[in-house]
């Protein structure tokens, strides 16, 4: 179905299912081309539906083979089947039993949606609306029944058979070579939740002890002969189980919780009750074949699913417009315990830099949504940075706005309140509008209305009556459906600092909220300090207690001075970003000359040099942050509108020559003392003395070129961690010539076996901003180690050219073609991943004239194409729009 034949389905036209399914019993006989479902459903009128409405289920692709009303076969004439639908028209008004038989092709489900077996393993995943592929049902989150589940394959095929709650029975089937297991999961769920894996795997075991007492056994499995690589996934899921009991009060549910890595996932994870589903990507890891960054990662990731044990399967979203309510608020919690568990400033510093690459530039584009969106075509499109990452902001915006006390209590209250239900936005901010006394009915726009605020801040001084007044006044631009703005509840902590750090704040506004927060709820505010002894530097959005846009103009030096003052960590590097954009925007812009720097890049150079003498080795994490410059893409947002590419990146690699250049003499020693001794280990210290060395590597390789390449094949060889491996390889490839294809081809022959290090060797190269690429690409889709048919590998290649900020965006717009043909190669067989990967085409309307017109035409013509799925032609739709 195409997108312009689907329904649009609407928020304010949400009713509630006319039937409910109390129980679900599941018999599924696993086969590679021939698996048989039976279900069971207990159904009965809902109450608040109309009681006298026919039955009618949800299909995709399915093939009915029996149906059976209370166990006697219905007349075909009772019902009406299509691949898509299951209607039974005058069903019992009281409650009834329906059995159901399907069979399903796993092998050759391509789309990785439903069930679906891929590298000798069946894997299911289900969210949003994949159980559909399975069976006939309500798949709709409203619709929570309790689940008992019988699976049963070949033994020598599966031995391994897992799904939701806790194991009940395991036996052999008598006369044949198939073995069964059957499972109970007593918390009704909704159908998205829903979870089975076969296969031969192996795993690692631990038990474990909740806060309440309850013994818990967990595993994570993994295919064979990679267990070894399991473990940091199992102390990362002990870690966060105590974090969440210790936090957020909650305790483990089941007897089990199993963890299982899978190879070909189009996501990066899946939640469902007790049976997480990874992509293999965010378990496995040891130091030959992980980096520091991704078992950062794998921590965060396994914290995030399990901690929806709670906030998204204990409590669901009533329908999928509240996606933000499960996805948002876990974020937030999954960046709480990365927090609490490595540094918390660098945290937060990475989480805003996400934030300002992916969520801004699609606020700023075609594809801008509301957090809460109002209507949808196709739901996999709205799993999006605007419903995650800043569904996370709004959380931590309410936390800063009501307190740590009243935040606490108003989660206890939604977690007593909600258990076991299908819950909205409203019943979620009532519980905190309870516990704080305060009405949050206008801080609910965060939920409705699209688009980046911007702060525009200006202050004055005057010394006469040592008073230091601060004006704001906030703006939001229009984005698609949505041409007029009203005012948001902004939270903007902040600080004044003088010549020695913080002065006192002292005010009699009624909008200033005490430990230094002041909330901006109209278009403007005027606010005046008093007691203010000297000409004061404001310090605006702490922590970036808002995730606005900030206009404010101070100058340079007075960013330097900010940085070297400023008590709040996120704004000492926020200093430095401001200076460093300021200059990338002036240079970067169409009538710039190529990479010309104003005179301010100096300036930078030496307030850098000075902060690695004093502080580089205090905190390496922080450093490596504060050397890192926006990224060209943030560079070309900032822009905002006939944007040259070309011009942009030829500034950012002049800046961070410059750079490298002024700190060159110093470089040597200071990636001399940052060396780590002993054996690699992945916590936060050792990973942040890597990171400000392998950031140096980087520079050097830039600023002397002879030098970096030697250095480079120096760690390369000698390197016994892939961190620096890969780090070693990612700095040449800013050195063009023979030694660089050299170490890309070492490289390659050292992990010749390994696919996800594999991953990351496809993107280094096709990262490399040079005209060449293009071509560099096309021969490694090639190469053995590629796959169209592996999310991980389109991803890495494919993925990695679209956010290559010249070569996507080439000016003779061979890029957009590239990858508008690949989009429609894929969506034949992988619908999801070829519309995120049209998704690079966001910010395409910021471009120059030239570039926007040739990659309009590339959009024109993915629209164009016949039979398109909805996922792909809902996304060029509304980009086109």
């Amino acid at each position: 179905m195409r997108t312009e034949d689907a329904p649009l389905i609407r928020l304010e036209d949400y009713r509630p299912s006319d039937w409910l399914i109390d129980t679900v019993d599941l018999d599924i006989g696993l086969h590679p081309t021939k698996t048989r479902i039976r279900s069971l459903l207990a159904l009965r009128p809902n109450p608040a539906g109309q009681t006298d409405a026919p039955l009618v289920l949800d299909g995709d692709e399915l093939v009915l083979k029996t149906i059976s009303l209370d166990g006697t076969p219905l007349d075909a004439s009772a019902y009406t089947a299509t691949p898509q639908t299951l209607t039974l028209h005058a069903p019992p008004r009281g409650g009834f039993t329906l059995t159901i038989e399907t069979e399903i092709d796993p092998s050759a489900n391509t789309k990785l949606m439903g069930l679906y077996r891929s590298s000798k393993v069946y894997c299911t995943q289900c969210e949003a609306d994949g159980f559909r592929r399975i069976t006939y049902f309500l798949d709709r989150p409203d619709v929570m029944s309790v689940y008992t589940v019988r699976l049963e394959a070949a033994k020598a095929e599966a031995p391994v058979l897992l799904s939701n709650g806790n194991l009940v029975a395991t036996g052999e089937v008598p006369g044949s070579d198939r073995h069964f297991a059957m499972w109970h999961d007593p918390h009704p769920k909704p159908a998205y939740l829903f979870a089975l894996v076969g296969g031969a795997l192996d795993h690692v075991r631990q038990d474990y002890v909740t806060a309440d007492g309850h013994k818990v056994e967990l595993a994570v499995y993994v295919e064979p002969g990679k267990a070894g690589r399991a473990g940091w996934a199992l102390d990362s899921l002990v870690r966060c189980m105590r974090w969440d009991e210790q936090v957020f009060g909650r305790n483990y549910d089941l007897d089990v919780f199993n963890v299982v890595a899978v190879s070909d996932f189009n996501m990066g994870a899946m939640e469902n009750k007790g049976l997480n589903i990874f992509n293999d990507k965010y378990v496995l890891a040891d130091p030959q074949t992980a980096t520091d960054g991704d078992y950062a990662s794998i921590e965060a990731i396994i914290a995030h699913e399990y901690f929806h044990n709670w906030t998204g399967n204990r409590i669901t979203c009533r329908d999928w417009f509240q996606l933000c309510l499960k996805e948002g608020l876990t974020v937030f919690r999954d960046q709480e315990f990365s927090s609490d568990e490595r540094s918390r400033p660098v945290k937060r510093i990475a989480d805003v830099r996400t934030l300002r690459s992916t969520q801004f530039s699609e606020d700023a584009g075609p594809l801008a949504h509301p957090v809460r969106p109002r209507a949808y075509k196709e739901i996999n499109n709205f799993y999006t940075p605007t419903v995650y990452e800043k569904g996370a902001e709004v959380i931590r915006m309410l936390k800063v706005l009501i307190g740590d006390d009243a935040f606490k209590r108003g989660m206890d209250l939604y977690f007593e309140r909600c258990d076991g239900t299908a819950a909205t936005i409203e019943e979620f901010l009532a519980c905190f509008a309870e516990t704080s006394g305060q009405n949050l009915s206008h801080f609910a726009r965060w939920y409705e209305q699209a688009g980046t605020p911007t702060i525009v801040a200006s202050g004055r001084y005057d010394a006469a009556a040592r008073r230091y007044t601060l004006e704001l006044a906030q703006s939001t631009p229009p984005t698609p459906g949505q041409s007029e703005k009203q005012p948001m509840v902004l939270p903007i902590k902040l600080g004044l600092v003088g010549s020695q750090g913080d002065l006192p704040l002292k005010t009699q506004s009624n909008a200033y909220a005490g430990d230094g927060l002041v909330i901006l709820d109209g278009p403007s505010l005027s606010i005046s300090f008093d007691g203010i002894a000297e000409p004061p530097i404001p310090s605006l959005l702490r922590g970036f207690s808002a995730p606005a846009r900030l206009e404010l103009d101070l100058a340079d030096a007075d960013l330097i001075r900010q940085f070297s003052a400023d008590s709040d960590s996120f704004n000492r590097w926020q200093a430095l970003q401001s200076i460093a954009t300021r200059a990338l925007v002036t240079a970067g812009r169409p009538d710039s000359g190529p990479g010309t720097l104003p005179a301010t890049a100096a300036e930078l150079g030496r307030a850098l040099d000075g902060f690695l003498q004093a502080d580089a080795l205090a905190d390496p994490a922080f450093a490596a942050q504060v050397l890192r410059l926006p990224a060209p893409a943030d560079i070309a947002r900032e822009i905002g509108r006939d944007v040259d590419p070309d011009a942009i990146f030829a500034a950012h690699r002049a800046l961070s020559t410059a750079i490298g250049t002024a700190l060159l003499p110093r470089l040597p020693g200071l990636r001399q003392a940052l060396e780590t001794k002993g054996p690699y280990r992945a916590d936060a210290a050792s990973a942040g003395r890597r990171a400000l060395r392998n950031e140096l590597l980087g520079l050097t390789a830039l600023a002397a070129p002879e030098d970096g390449a030697a250095l480079c094949e120096q760690q390369f060889e000698t390197g016994d961690n892939l961190t620096d491996r890969l780090a070693a390889m990612a700095a040449m490839t800013l050195i063009p010539g023979e030694r660089r294809e050299q170490l890309i081809a070492r490289f390659a022959a050292a992990y010749a076996g390994e696919p996800l290090v594999l991953d990351k060797w496809l993107m280094a190269q096709a990262l490399i901003a040079e005209p060449e690429t293009l071509e560099r690409v096309k021969r490694l889709m090639q190469h053995p180690a590629f796959s169209l048919g592996n999310p991980n590998r389109v991803r890495a290649l494919i993925g990695g050219f679209a956010a290559n900020l010249t070569q996507f965006n080439r000016a003779d717009g061979e890029g957009y073609g590239f990858v508008a043909d690949i989009v429609v190669a894929l969506d034949r067989t992988n619908p999801q991943v070829a519309s995120r990967l049209l998704g690079s085409f966001k910010s395409w309307r910021m471009l120059e004239p030239g570039r926007r017109r040739l990659a309009r035409e590339a959009l024109g013509m993915v629209a164009r194409t016949q039979n398109l799925s909805r996922d792909v032609s809902d996304i060029a739709e509304r980009a086109l729009a």
